[in-house]
């Protein structure tokens, strides 16, 4: 999933520093009570953040194309 861009921008406005290669940033995701350690990479095309969403998890919490999601990610 793309976070908004406007998000995307101060997240790279204060911690592209702590970025490792390929514009990946060391993150924790939640999305309802499921929690885990993932990372978010930049994609200059679209200048947001993506955040991959595991199969297991996409399964776990029965996911679909076009939900509307309130995700939570710790950096």
């Amino acid at each position: 999933m793309s976070l908004p861009e406007l998000m995307s921008k101060e997240i790279r406005t204060h911690l592209q520093w702590q970025e490792e290669g390929w514009g990946r940033l060391k993150a924790n995701a939640k999305i309802k009570n499921l929690q885990w350690e993932t990372a978010i990479w930049f994609d200059t095309k679209t200048k947001t953040y993506l955040l991959p969403i595991k199969a297991v998890i996409r399964k776990k919490l029965n996911l679909e194309i076009d939900n509307l999601l309130e995700v939570e990610i710790f950096i």
